[in-house]
């Protein structure tokens, strides 16, 4: 099963710039995942675009650093469980080594769909 992890910053304000121990254990981890850690990055938001009462709502796209999410890693792991095992250290990992950080993240499965099926 494939896996996508998104980490959010609830305290922008006080929690901006992550200690380099913490980044560095971050490093480690992935390590330890090995080959089940597929992909890893940062993300930052380009723009949303929502429907709404049968209108296109676009909002961006912004060029801003400061529009910055967070990161995103993807995962190929045999359950559920494993994913959130993984996700637990990784927030760990926040708490003890950046402790004004205040954060979630959101694990996504992911269902491939075959685009060959579709046409």
């Amino acid at each position: 099963m494939k896996f996508l992890t998104m980490v959010k910053t609830l305290n922008p304000e006080v929690a901006n710039n992550p200690p380099g121990e913490l980044m560095q254990a971050i490093v480690q981890l992935g390590m330890e995942a090995g080959i089940r850690m597929t992909e890893t990055g940062g993300m930052a938001l380009a723009g949303t675009v929502t429907t709404r009462k049968g209108q296109l709502v676009t909002d961006g796209p912004y060029a801003e650093a400061k529009e910055m999410l967070g990161g995103y890693a993807i995962y190929d792991l045999p359950s559920e469980a494993e994913i959130v095992h993984w996700t637990e250290r990784f927030v760990d990992l926040h708490r003890k080594l950046w402790p004004v950080w205040d954060g979630e993240v959101t694990i996504l499965r992911l269902d491939a769909f075959n685009m060959a099926m579709a046409g």
